[in-house]
């Protein structure tokens, strides 16, 4: 029996997550679907023959060995937990650095008791986005099986994660395939810059993804959007260290955003197997934040009653409203382009997470969204817009009464503010006709927290006097 610290790896599959299916893979095998119904595959475990610590504590002792790599990464502190690959196989830069941070400020926004509010701060990943996470896990993955080339679809971050891992590792060419729509400049700059074959195509992020798939088969290219299951082995590590941060207590909610629904998966796949370990003595509830330019789960979850039903979804409902948005040519279309997406692609992981965490959708819009943006600004923390529907969601529950003023919230922040500048500068202008210009073609029609800036003449007396009226 392999000893904790390093765990055999023989011992990890895929499984399709299907009951009626359940068919497995070799952990070494590269898959995206299950070749026997076409679901999706989870990352599987052998527990009872695994190494697993007594408590989550014992993961405290890898900070005494932080000269290490792996026990430096936030990831690969925790590798007991996702023992798929052999420790020299492992490719880290040092993500999961990530602090959580306790925020009465924005707490009182959203209507909490003091001391009740944390926010997650993904930004201070390498790439300045949780995508770091699942990125280094997935990327392991395939250098593990001996990739050369590495390809995603992408919005901004996973394209920037992609390119970074790809540069800093020097093992793999970066593919990288975005739409002709929004992208943020902060993320393409980051793509190019880290030297990615980036492929633009027309269409949005749906479209992209749908090529992108096709193009990776075809050419054998391996893929390492979030349909690929060990993406969310390393995402699943943002709740590890939620808990590390909490001195290993459960909180009452987890209030993410909803894109391409990776990380809900994630989050309710760690929380079950800690559960089931009996690492955790109870589950948190979970909320999951669409955008309401961008709101299939919503609509889906909240509005038609779609559920995991313990394995057995009712998969007509998805069918008959992804063929409404085909007969309407319905885009998704939100300030929060990194969520900015109608078909994601691990829906069933993330009601199957909604289930096991007796979770909650909501959707909320462009203006809610920028207006939370705007406060955790004021607060110390900068995140991208995407970044801020947990904050908006999370208020929007509260006023709703789902969430206690005395519940302890953790809300996740995606990504870094510098991801998406544009918005930042066009909520807080001077210019009201540029502000419109930029955002108020989504819904946004004021900016209620704006910092604007001063205008004076260039006068000694006119400058003193302007600061001493706004201090």
């Amino acid at each position: 029996m392999a000893t904790l610290g390093n765990v055999k790896t023989d011992l990890a599959y895929q499984k399709c997550l299907s009951p009626a299916c359940g068919t497995t893979y070799d952990v070494g095998e590269v898959r995206t679907a299950c070749d026997r119904c076409g679901g999706l595959l989870d990352v599987a475990y052998d527990w009872d023959r695994l190494p697993v610590p007594d408590s989550l504590s014992w993961f405290e002792r890898k900070w005494a060995r932080r000269n290490e790599p792996l026990c430096r990464s936030g990831v690969w502190r925790f590798h007991e937990l996702l023992p798929f690959a052999a420790p020299e196989k492992i490719v880290t830069i040092g993500e999961g650095q990530t602090p959580l941070h306790l925020t009465d400020g924005v707490g009182e926004y959203i209507g909490l008791d003091a001391g009740k509010l944390y926010l997650e701060y993904e930004g201070m990943n390498p790439s300045g986005s949780f995508k770091d996470n699942g990125m280094t896990a997935a990327f392991t993955h395939a250098h593990t099986i001996g990739a050369k080339r590495a390809a995603c679809a992408s919005t901004g971050n996973t394209s920037a994660s992609l390119a970074l891992y790809c540069c800093a590792s020097k093992l793999m060419q970066a593919v990288i395939f975005i739409g002709s729509g929004k992208i943020s400049y902060g993320k393409l700059s980051q793509a190019l810059d880290y030297g990615a074959l980036t492929v633009q195509i027309e269409g949005d992020f749906d479209d992209a993804m749908q090529r992108v798939r096709e193009v990776s088969e075809q050419l054998g290219i391996y893929l390492v959007n979030s349909v690929n299951p060990f993406r969310l082995e390393g995402q699943k590590t943002i709740m590890f260290r939620v808990l590390e941060s909490l001195d290993w207590e459960v909180p009452d909610w987890i209030v993410v955003p909803g894109g391409n629904l990776g990380n809900s998966s994630a989050f309710g796949k760690a929380f079950h197997e800690l559960h089931e370990l009996g690492l955790i003595d109870r589950m948190p509830r979970l909320a999951v934040i669409n955008a309401a330019g961008a709101d299939t789960l919503y609509e889906l979850y909240e509005n038609r009653g779609l559920r995991y039903n313990h394995g057995h979804p009712n998969t007509e409902v998805v069918d008959k409203y992804y063929a409404e948005l085909d007969a309407a040519a319905a885009k998704a279309d939100t300030i929060a382009s990194a969520i900015e997406i109608n078909r994601p692609v691990n829906l069933m992981k993330c009601i199957r997470a909604l289930e096991c965490c007796d979770g909650v959708v909501r959707e909320v819009t462009d203006q809610e969204i920028l207006d939370a943006k705007a406060q955790v600004g004021a607060n110390g923390l900068g995140c991208e817009p995407a970044s801020a529907a947990s904050v908006a969601g999370a208020k929007m529950l509260r006023e709703q009464g789902v969430i206690a003023p005395s519940d302890r919230v953790v809300c996740i922040l995606t990504g870094h503010q510098l991801k998406d500048p544009t918005a930042t500068v066009a909520y807080h202008t001077t210019d009201q006709d540029e502000f419109e210009r930029v955002l108020g073609k989504r819904g946004v029609s004021r900016a209620a927290f704006a910092n604007r800036a001063v205008k004076v003449a260039n006068d000694l007396a006119e400058i003193v006097q302007a600061i001493q009226l706004n201090s």
